[in-house]
C-alpha cells in the first residue's frame, strides 16, 4: 500500500537580527521531541505562500509580510512520505510565541548544527547554511 505524501509549508524564520526561529515538537507527535521549521499542511489546492502565511499566523501569531521559496524536500518516513516546500521568511510583523503550547527558541544560524531535527529537515538546515554563508567550525 502506498504511503500518503503529506504537503507540508514551513519558515525559516529569521529575525532582524540574523537569527532562525525553531519550534520543539510536542512529544505526542510524529516526531516528537524534535526541533522543526515551523509551518503545517497545505490544504488542497491551497497555494503554498497562502498554507505558509496561515500556518505561521495561528501557530506564532506573526504576520509574513515577505518570503521566498528556498528548497523543496521529498522524505519517506517508514510511516508517512512528506513532501516540505520550505519558505525563507525575511519580514513579518508579531512577536512569535507557541500559541499551541509549542516551545519556540532563537538560534543564531551557526547553532543549528547543536539541535536535533527529523531526518526531512537535514537538508533543510544545509540549505539554510549555505544561504546564509554558515561556515561550518
Amino acid at each position: 500500500m502506498e504511503k500518503k505524501r503529506i504537503h507540508v509549508a514551513a519558515g525559516v524564520i529569521l529575525s532582524a537580527g540574523g537569527n532562525i526561529l525553531l519550534a520543539l515538537r510536542p512529544q505526542t507527535a510524529h516526531q516528537g521531541g524534535l526541533w522543526e521549521f515551523p509551518g503545517g499542511k497545505v490544504e488542497t489546492g491551497e497555494p503554498v505562500a497562502d498554507a505558509l502565511a496561515r500556518e505561521l499566523r495561528e501557530e506564532l501569531a506573526i504576520s509574513v509580510t515577505d518570503c521566498e521559496q528556498l528548497i523543496e524536500v521529498s522524505h519517506d518516513y517508514p510511516d508517512k512520505s512528506v513532501l516540505l516546500d520550505v519558505w525563507l521568511v525575511t519580514a513579518f510583523t508579531g512577536e512569535p510565541v507557541g500559541n499551541e503550547g509549542q516551545t519556540v527558541r532563537w538560534v543564531s544560524p551557526e547553532k543549528l548544527s547543536d539541535y536535533q531535527f527529523p531526518a526531512a529537515n537535514v537538508p533543510i538546515v544545509e540549505a539554510v547554511e549555505k544561504h546564509l554563508g554558515v561556515q561550518a567550525l
